[in-house]
């Protein structure tokens, strides 16, 4: 198995995540989805660390087939086929009602097979587009312990969390052999891959309107500061100046990337008190200062 792009952090999850510390979210609920599914697809990724069979593993694609955008969990090339996998992270009892997928206690849920369908079309035509013929199979990866399909169809193209062993053992008894082709395919696949998000749904916020301070990196509340360290009273985190400083910088120019990193600003969105020097300091110890007094910034 050749990994040839690895999953970040969605965009959206990480200004989410930066701003649900500092101001109340419009959406709570839309977090907390994101981070669901986030924590799914780590969970999938940690059980194809098994795949000892010659394949190439994407992650996380995001492609546009004629103004049509879909995305990809993970896409695994072998020598014969591609498998397309759509982690899902949901707990509970379901149920399937002819075409629709309900809760145990008959509320109907969106059907999971519908994206994935979808995706698996348009990921067709896209290949059909770069003149690639190679078969496509999808399968929905549910990878919450806690979740449980009462009579699920045997044809069902799910992998289930006690099947896994088996799904892995079956992918890495494939008599594979990936070649040039496979990785030119990979490597326009890649190329083709959206950084732009257009789905993406942030909150409206500016500086003024957000909660003043160091967030732990841990547990995402706000840290004290006493004798040269920020503490978190919360999850007990301890951090030295200097890196809580420069992780404040980072979400800083994540959340407001037009303004200018200024002394100032920093010490500000920091919530510090006392002096700016040791601020001041920091920011000369990582960047190079542009102009002198008040009117100075920061630059890499």
């Amino acid at each position: 198995m050749k990994l040839l792009k690895p999953r970040d952090t969605p965009v959206e999850l990480r200004f989410l995540r930066m701003l649900r510390a500092r101001m109340t979210l419009p959406d709570d609920q839309h977090y907390m989805n994101l981070e669901q599914g986030y924590a799914g697809e780590r969970i999938m990724d940690a059980w194809l660390e098994n795949l000892s069979s010659d394949c190439l593993v994407i992650n996380d694609l995001l492609l546009e087939q004629n103004r049509r955008i879909f995305q990809i969990d993970s896409l695994l090339v072998f020598q014969e086929k591609i498998y397309m996998l759509d982690a899902k992270h949901s707990a509970g009892d379901f149920y399937i009602d002819g075409d629709k997928w309900k809760t145990i206690s008959g509320v109907e849920i969106q059907d999971p097979l519908l994206q994935m369908r979808r995706s698996t079309t348009l990921l067709r035509k896209l290949l059909q587009q770069l003149r690639i013929n190679i078969p496509i199979e999808y399968f929905l990866v549910f990878t919450h312990p806690e979740f449980y399909l009462y009579s699920a169809p045997p044809d069902l193209p799910a992998v289930f969390t006690p099947q896994v062993p088996r799904f892995l053992k079956q992918l890495n008894r494939m008599n594979a052999k990936i070649n040039r082709k496979h990785e030119q395919l990979a490597k326009q696949l890649l190329a083709l891959h959206s950084t732009d998000n257009p789905h993406m749904r942030l909150p409206e916020y500016d500086f003024d309107g957000l909660e003043k301070g160091v967030v732990c990196a841990g547990c995402r509340s706000f840290m004290q500061h006493r004798r040269k360290k920020f503490f978190c009273s919360r999850c007990g985190m301890v951090e030295d100046t200097e890196t809580a400083v420069m992780r404040s910088v980072a979400e800083y120019r994540f959340l407001f990337p037009d303004r200018k990193v200024t002394t100032k600003g920093l010490y500000e969105w920091g919530g510090m008190q006392g002096s700016s020097q040791k601020v001041r300091q920091i920011l000369l110890n990582h960047f190079k200062r542009v102009g002198d007094g008040r009117s100075s910034y920061y630059v890499d």
